[in-house]
């Protein structure tokens, strides 16, 4: 009995000093963000990526490459303040090279982030991917949710990324990752091949609900829908944040409706929420022991990432290319996320907090 008292203080002392300081919580960030054409250089016979080599039409080099990166580090680490993004879920990325160079060739490599990234049959071969610091969470399994379009069952789509993550308390986090079908074939004749990729997370999601009706569940992407449209509304049945008290899913960026020109995304002078969060009910649980600080998602924007609009007023996004021209900016897409508080104190003796 003396051994094992005398095994035990040490534990005992250190969580006493941990708890006795108040030290019960930490808050980590979730991010999503639409880099924008992340392209290797080199030519890939199997992708439709010729405009992003150094021959073709954007004359995509590894110098452009490399400011790319640095950019997309500059933001991420900007938004990120003293703590730098637990998680960054993005979108239209090439491939895994791409990834390596942004988490070990650029001011994010200290802080060590790992990849979670598959190639997926997008014809243009651009994929959904995350990045995540080991130090704070654990991806404890992955997949890529595959898209066949009954209705078009040659067609290459996009993946949805699917990843299980544990938290520093111990808590289970399942994350979705999107990047749905774009409009550039028309409004109208899109609408069914999004509201099909709404129809598999929405699948997935109430399988996991019905295992454990609290299951922590974020869903993040490009959507390439607006918050109130038929796949977000009917499909995926979201509703906003004041509403949460019962089941089901929640949309995180309806409150942005309210407010005028504010989104993540213009398009000539209007600016909506292509990008979103959504998540599950026990994430707005002032009850939980992860949930999300302030029932709020975050646009974030800095003055360095825009310029005047000068055709339709107020600002746009600074891009890589405006048109042909090569301008040397960011994204197309603002980046959004959430601040998740943790609590500790449900699992005191097993996990000790760490400072992110």
């Amino acid at each position: 009995m003396m051994k094992t008292i005398l095994f035990l203080l040490p534990m005992l002392l250190i969580t006493w000093n941990i708890f006795s300081q108040n030290d019960t919580f930490t808050t980590i960030k979730i991010c999503f963000y639409n880099v924008e054409n992340l392209f290797d250089p080199e030519d890939d016979s199997l992708k439709n990526d010729d405009s992003f080599t150094p021959d073709g039409f954007n004359h995509w080099t590894y110098k452009k490459l490399n400011r790319k990166i640095n950019n997309i580090a500059k933001v991420v680490l900007a938004m990120g303040g003293e703590k730098p993004p637990a998680l960054l879920a993005m979108a239209e990325v090439e491939n895994r090279r791409v990834l390596l160079k942004l988490c070990n060739h650029s001011p994010l490599q200290k802080y060590k982030y790992s990849i979670v990234h598959y190639e997926s049959p997008d014809k243009r071969g651009i994929d959904v991917a995350l990045i995540y610091r080991p130090d704070i969470i654990t991806i404890t399994h992955s997949e890529a949710i595959p898209i066949v379009f009954p209705f078009e069952p040659a067609s290459q789509n996009r993946d949805i990324l699917f990843a299980t993550a544990r938290l520093p308390n111990g808590d289970t986090l399942y994350l979705f990752v999107n990047h749905w079908t774009s409009r550039y074939g028309g409004f109208a004749p899109t609408i069914p091949k999004r509201n099909y990729y709404a129809s598999v997370v929405k699948k997935k999601c109430d399988s996991l609900l019905t295992e454990n009706p609290n299951a922590t569940i974020v869903i993040v992407g490009d959507f390439n829908d607006y918050p109130t449209d038929e796949s977000m509304r009917d499909i995926l049945q979201v509703k906003p944040p004041d509403e949460a008290g019962g089941g089901g899913l929640y949309n995180l960026m309806l409150p942005f409706l309210r407010e005028e020109n504010i989104g993540t995304h213009k398009r000539e002078d209007f600016w909506g929420c292509l990008d979103q969060i959504i998540v599950s009910h026990s994430l707005l649980d002032n009850n939980s022991t992860v949930k999300v600080k302030d029932r709020k998602a975050h646009i974030f924007r800095e003055n360095f990432m825009v310029e005047p609009d000068e055709k339709y007023g107020g600002y746009k996004l600074l891009r890589t290319y405006s048109g042909p021209r090569y301008i040397g900016g960011y994204a197309d897409h603002l980046p959004v996320y959430i601040e998740l508080d943790i609590d500790y104190r449900e699992n005191i003796y097993f996990n000790l907090p760490r400072s992110p």
